[in-house]
């Protein structure tokens, strides 16, 4: 079965907006991916500022394998699973997360709607 990594993202309230406009720019960046099977920006809607980067992988070597590969490519390097976009060239931009939590889960069980 699949594997679920979730990065979660302390986001203060004035950075809300550049993390999802960071996100929105690097759409198809991670779709690409041998392995991966989906990906949601969870935004919070009360009594958190932490943002859920949800992405599902059929395996922890096809997710290992983008970490090691395009991911830490396109953060220069760096950063967490999921982690929001940076700059073409030139200076890297201040991040918009103050903080980043990576939880991984293995899938049990799953269900589908009904036909």
């Amino acid at each position: 079965m699949s594997i679920v990594k979730i990065n979660v993202l302390t986001v203060p309230a004035e950075q809300r907006e550049v993390l999802e406009q960071r996100f929105a720019s690097r759409a198809g960046s991670v779709e690409g991916s041998d392995g991966f099977e989906w990906f949601e920006l969870l935004r919070p809607v009360e009594g958190t500022d932490q943002y859920l980067v949800y992405t599902r992988w059929r395996s922890e070597e096809d997710f290992q394998a983008w970490m090691n590969g395009s991911m830490k490519a396109a953060h220069g390097g760096g950063g967490a699973a999921g982690a929001e976009g940076g700059a073409e060239g030139g200076e890297r931009p201040r991040p918009a997360a103050s903080g980043s939590t990576l939880w991984s889960f293995e899938v049990v069980q799953q269900a589908s709607p009904k036909s």
